[in-house]
Order: structure tokens, then sequence, then C-alpha cells
């Protein structure tokens, strides 16, 4: 184990501007360097440092197309690593006052992306309602199983069961939601729960948030498919 590399790392990480713009990343787009500059409120010349050291670390990746360059998260692995730093802040912020809430953090604890899946209430539900009903199984805090009851749990959504895809990523895992403290769906199966949801019209991407909007098609929908009771903890709450 290289304890300097590790050290690295978290240097990386922490600086507040580098932050920032990881944070940004979170709900799996590809942004430019202008983009990430103004979510880590720094200069154009200084975000071009910073990204350089994150895409040399392996944090990040980058695009061209065309004239332009667009940064992304280098992998599912750095996006879980963020969201579990985002858990322990939380907890850290919890104990000694609490959090003061605004409008914007309400809409991201009822549903946002966590990289390419759905976290907040509505994933914490969506989770929930696929363990209740067989579809999934959760082995432990970095794996999971699609049962065989998964198909007749997810045709009325119009979805198939997920294929085989590369061993680095399960068919399910869980991933514990940092606002709820409870797991919600990530690997391909909760991939292609939020691309669906997306692509159905019944969720909207909230344009510089990662904020999840239901739309009024996607709450009949959902409200349908996850039962009125914990439709309601969704959208009530």
């Amino acid at each position: 184990m290289n304890t300097n590399q590790i050290a690295r790392i978290a240097a990386l990480v922490g600086e507040p501007a580098r932050t920032a713009m990881l944070l940004a990343l979170m709900d799996g787009r590809a942004l430019t360097a202008r983009e990430l500059a103004e979510a880590g409120c720094v200069s154009a010349a200084t975000a071009s440092r910073h990204l350089g050291l994150l895409v040399e670390a392996g944090l990040l990746v980058q695009d061209r197309q065309g004239r332009h360059r667009y940064h992304r998260l280098a992998s599912a692995e750095v996006a879980r690593l963020l969201e579990g730093l985002m858990q322990l802040a939380v907890r850290q912020a919890d104990a000694p006052r609490p959090m003061a809430l605004g409008p914007r953090d309400a809409a991201l604890r009822r549903a946002r992306t966590c990289y390419d899946h759905i976290a907040g209430r509505l994933g914490v539900a969506i989770a929930a309602h696929l363990l209740e009903e067989g579809a999934i199984a959760f082995d432990d805090e970095a794996g999971g199983r699609v049962t065989a009851r998964a198909a007749a749990v997810l045709r009325p959504l119009g979805l198939a069961v997920p294929q085989a895809g590369p061993a680095r990523r399960p068919p399910c895992r869980p991933c514990l939601d940092w606002s709820e403290r409870r797991p919600h769906v990530a690997g391909r199966l909760g991939a292609m729960l939020c691309v669906h949801c997306v692509d159905s019209g019944w969720l909207r991407r909230v344009p510089g948030s990662r904020a999840l909007e239901v739309t009024p098609q996607g709450a009949v929908a959902l409200r349908d498919w996850l039962g009125m009771e914990r439709w309601s903890a969704v959208a009530g709450a």
C-alpha cells in the first residue's frame, strides 16, 4: 500500500475549489473548464491547474470534442469515494449544530443524481421497493444481486433485467444515501433506472444542480409502481 499516494489523493480532493469541481461532476455529466471554474469560484487559469492535477491523479478524464475539452469523473469508483466523503461530512455537520436547509437542499433530498443513478428519498424508495419485492438482494456494502423476480418487478416500468457487463461493475449494489442514511441502488441496474426515468420524461434534470424534478407524468408512473404509501413518503416529506 502506497501511503504517499493515498495522502496525495486526499490532498487533491481536500482543496475547496477542487472539491467543488468534483461535486459539480457528480451527476455524471462532462463539463468544460470554464463551467468548472465557475463551480469552484476560481479563475480560468487556476481552474486549468486544478484540472490538470485531477486528471494526472486519475480522478478525472478529459474528452476532446472539436475545439472544446470536457472533464468528467474517471469512474464510478471516484463517485463512490466522493459520496462516502459527503456522508462523513454530513455526520460531522449534524453533530455540533443542525444544518439549515434551503429550498435547493429540499429538492436535492427529494431526488438527485449520484453519478449515474438516482439518490435522495426517491432513490431510497426505489431500493426499498425492489428489496421488498425480492427483485434484488444486497449482500454487503459493496455487492448485491439481481434475482429471478426482477423481470416481473421491472416489467411494469418497461424495463428488462440488466445484461452482463464489465466485471468491475456489479449488476446492483447498495450505495448509502448521505441525506437519508439508507441505501439507494447503484451498479448497472441503478444506472438503467435513472436513464429510463429521464428518457421516459418521468424525471427532469435541473440545470446547474444534481436535483431531479419529478414531472406530473413521472409522479403517476412512479406512484403506481411504488405504491401510494411509499410514494407519499417521497412526495410529501
